[in-house]
């Protein structure tokens, strides 16, 4: 086996030595620190503290929009082993390995960083992406004890600091007042499968690629709008919600035009965010969650049974179950912390899941949720 010494002196020869010995920091705002090395973009970054349990993907959760405004914490130790895929691959216009065209975190928090990788679609290294795109990671931190330390006390704001550098006495805007959808949304309306037989409105909050080639998938045409616009006139079968970053609670422009929407009874599906805003836009009220639902193992149990699926889901608020006015049920409830993880009306066709219904194969009513959402359009 090559030693580290070896593995670096080979690097230098080939002229892709990457250093790994400069020092980085991670502070919480509660004092805690975690001292580490630097790998990717060295420079420092502030954002909101949170971790993923995903064992995998970790190109995908580094460009979900919904961690816009965060510094991730990967629960699995070993990160980068199997690279990066190529940016030039395009379905439907859009980069096919990746959920959106950038990194949207802050900073990533990994255990082991591997300094080399194998697998038959990389093209990079995640060091050279996240380099590029400036992106600072730390390694060699206890992602361990520091995931303990936020399931204690809950997420919070802290900072990546590299080298000997003093953190910043500046606090940043606080994560629960920034509009972090207004940074991550499209800015004008797009078109996808033009001409299908039936037309979906999705309300980019931050949605994910993956959404919307499944909506192509089902053969509906998908036009899809900022999020704060008036969707309401036009002509359309359906509504989808996706997921996004921030707090629903600033969204206003875009709780009233779901409310606008449901006096039309048409289908309405919710993601993540969209999910919340949709409660919102039945009456109910959202709650901050103490550490999020991040990862793609959170158990859902499907309410009146004892059927618990295993769902991908990238959340950091939830509807309050007691706040939903009548004519709406809890679909699905996380039994992890025991929030609401889906919510249903009794006589519209009208769904919310904390989870990505796209992402989860065999579930909800013993066929996917997208399935069923397609049926009732």
């Amino acid at each position: 086996s090559m030693t580290k010494r070896d593995f670096l002196k080979k690097n230098i020869t080939n002229n892709i030595y990457i250093k790994y010995n400069m020092k980085a920091t991670l502070v919480l705002d509660n004092g805690m620190r975690f001292e580490g090395t630097a790998f990717g973009c060295e420079k420092p970054a502030v954002g909101e503290v949170v971790f993923c349990t995903a064992m995998t993907g970790y190109p995908e959760s580094l460009t979900d929009a919904a961690y816009a405004g965060q510094l991730l914490v990967l629960t699995y130790p070993l990160v980068g082993n199997y690279g990066v895929p190529s940016h030039e691959v395009k379905e439907l216009g859009l980069e096919k390995f990746f959920e959106s065209n950038k990194i949207q975190v802050r900073g990533l928090i990994v255990t082991d960083y591997s300094e080399e990788y194998s697998h038959w679609n990389a093209a990079e290294t995640l060091d050279a992406w996240m380099k590029r795109e400036g992106v600072p990671g730390i390694t060699g931190i206890d992602t361990r004890a520091l995931t303990k330390a936020l399931r204690n006390e809950g997420v919070m704001g802290g900072q990546i600091v590299i080298g000997d550098a003093q953190p910043s006495t500046v606090n940043a805007q606080p994560y629960d007042t920034v509009n972090y959808v207004a940074e991550v949304s499209c800015e004008a309306p797009v078109t996808y499968n033009e001409g299908a037989a039936k037309k979906v409105v999705l309300i980019d909050c931050g949605v994910k690629h993956s959404l919307i080639r499944s909506l192509v998938a089902h053969d509906l045409e998908v036009v899809r709008v900022p999020y704060d616009y008036d969707f309401t006139a036009l002509n359309y079968d359906a509504v989808v919600v996706s997921a996004g970053p921030g707090n629903p609670n600033l969204y206003a422009a875009t709780v009233g035009h779901i409310a606008k929407a449901m006096e039309t009874a048409k289908p309405i599906l919710g993601i993540g965010l969209g999910c919340q805003l949709m409660g919102l836009a039945a009456g109910a009220k959202v709650e901050k969650l103490k550490f999020g639902h991040h990862g793609a193992n959170q158990p859902s149990r499907l309410t009146g049974s004892n059927s618990c699926y295993i769902t991908n889901q990238n959340a950091g608020y939830a509807v309050v179950a007691d706040s939903l006015p009548a004519g709406w049920k809890v679909l699905f409830t996380n039994m992890n912390d025991g929030a609401v993880d889906g919510i249903r009306h009794e006589e519209k066709p009208w769904i919310g899941t904390q989870f990505a219904p796209e992402a989860c194969s065999r579930g909800y009513q013993k066929d996917n949720l997208m399935d069923d959402f397609v049926k009732l359009i």
